[in-house]
């Protein structure tokens, strides 16, 4: 025996309740590093772009440190980072950034592999007065074939020498972009993440 299909129209709230919602998906989290030499402006670039309360390892001083460390082209820098500094940045509602910043010193270069670990990019910060201290972080990101690019920070809106004259001192390859910001924009700094990620983003295509 056949039985007939009901006509009757299907109940809107069972409907409702049988319908399935598309959550909104987070957006994806991406490891970025900012790296540099003592006093570049690491903690104050991480401090400008986060959209947290960043998370700092600062300690003062003191008259033994600055014996080691050389403070005469930051004369107003009273404390340093001694482990590790910490901040996040949304981009888009599809990537957000957790950046993570490293100690400048040498003698805490025993902590870089822990801190850059699943690094996409870095952000290697220059103080275009003192090049020689950013040598250490461009040849441990080259060994370590983590793209990177240089961003030189303007201290008091001045830069020492020109783009090309900093990349001509540093030796990179061709295709590692070198920038000019300020570590006390956020915009700056945003801005000079973005080419991190550009370039790292290009290096994975393989153009």
């Amino acid at each position: 025996m056949a039985f007939a299909q009901s006509t009757r129209p299907a109940d809107p709230a069972m409907a409702d309740a049988g319908a399935t919602t598309t959550a909104p998906r987070p957006p994806q989290p991406v490891k970025m590093v900012v790296s540099g030499g003592f006093g570049v402006g690491k903690t104050t670039a991480i401090a400008s772009v986060s959209e947290i309360e960043p998370l700092t390892t600062e300690a003062a001083i003191t008259e033994v440190a600055a014996g080691i460390d050389d403070v005469s082209m930051t004369p107003r820098k009273t404390t340093t980072t001694v482990a590790m500094d910490f901040g996040c940045l949304t981009l888009d509602p599809t990537l957000k950034l957790y950046i993570f910043g490293t100690p400048g010193q040498d003698r805490f270069g025993f902590m870089w592999k822990d801190v850059t670990a699943g690094a996409l990019g870095a952000l290697v910060v220059v103080d275009s007065r003192r090049l020689d201290d950013c040598f250490p972080a461009v040849d441990y990101f080259e060994r370590d074939g983590t793209p990177f690019a240089i961003a030189v920070n303007a201290f008091d809106g001045v830069l020492s020498h020109s783009l090309p004259a900093v990349r001509s001192a540093l030796d990179v390859a061709p295709e590692v972009p070198v920038v000019a910001f300020d570590a006390r924009s956020g915009d700056s700094v945003r801005e000079s993440l973005i080419v991190v990620l550009e370039h790292a983003l290009t290096r994975a295509r393989g153009f």
